[in-house]
C-alpha cells in the first residue's frame, strides 16, 4: 500500500473530501450504525471522526501513516475521541477486539481478487456474530476512465459468499473531489452470520 502512502505525502488525494461521506451520514441519521465501530482504510478520519462526534466508540485503521497522522490531528484539533492506528487490512486482529459495525468508504475496490477474501476473513474476526459491514466501493456502473477499479455486484457477492448475509447491495453516490456528482457507486450492508 506504498502507493496510498505517497498519494498523501504528496497532497490531499481525490477521495480525502474534507467531510465524511454523505452515504454514511444517511446510515447514521437512519439508525443503522450500531454501537463500536471499526473504520477500515480510514484515510484522514472523516467518517470515524463523525461517527465518534455522535457517541460511537470508534477505531479508525489505514496502511498509510501520514493519513493516520493526519486523523490523529483532527480528533485533537476537534476534541472528538477516536483511536488511529496504522494497520494493514489483511490483518484486522491486530486491532485486538470485536465490533459491532465495520464501516469501508473505498477500500474494498482498492483490493485485488486475491486479496478480498483475506479481507473478508479479517472481517469476520472483528465483527461481532450478526454485526453489520457497510462497503461503499466504485461500481461497474461509473463510466471507465480515471479512478479506482469497478466492481461487480456478482464481485461484491461472490467475496461474501460464505459465512455473512448481504441484506442489501443498492446504488449509491462516492463522493470526491473531482465531480459535484461524485461516482456511481455500490451500497452494501453484510452481516455476519
Amino acid at each position: 500500500m506504498d502507493f496510498f502512502e505517497t498519494v498523501y505525502e504528496t497532497g490531499r488525494p481525490p477521495w480525502d473530501i474534507g467531510r465524511p461521506q454523505p452515504v454514511f451520514v444517511q446510515l447514521a441519521e437512519a439508525g443503522e450504525i450500531l454501537g463500536d465501530v471499526l473504520d477500515a482504510g480510514c484515510g484522514t478520519g472523516e467518517n470515524a471522526l463523525y461517527l465518534a462526534g455522535l457517541g460511537h466508540t470508534v477505531v479508525g485503521v489505514d496502511s498509510a501513516p501520514t493519513a493516520i497522522e493526519r486523523a490523529r490531528a483532527k480528533a485533537a484539533e476537534r476534541g472528538v475521541a477516536a483511536t488511529f492506528l496504522v494497520a494493514d487490512a489483511m490483518n484486522l486482529t491486530i486491532v485486538g477486539r470485536t465490533f459491532d459495525t465495520v464501516i469501508d468508504s473505498g477500500l474494498f475496490h482498492a483490493l485485488s481478487d486475491l486479496d478480498r477474501p483475506c479481507y473478508a476473513r479479517n472481517l469476520a474476526e472483528v465483527l461481532k456474530p450478526g454485526g453489520r459491514y457497510f462497503m461503499l466501493c466504485f461500481s461497474d456502473q461509473e463510466p471507465p476512465g480515471y479512478g479506482p477499479r469497478r466492481v461487480t455486484r456478482a464481485e461484491i457477492e461472490e467475496t461474501f459468499a460464505d459465512e455473512w448475509r448481504i441484506e442489501y447491495i443498492r446504488p449509491a453516490r462516492f463522493a470526491h473531489q473531482l465531480s459535484d456528482d461524485g461516482a456511481r457507486a455500490w451500497l452494501a450492508r453484510i452481516s455476519r452470520a
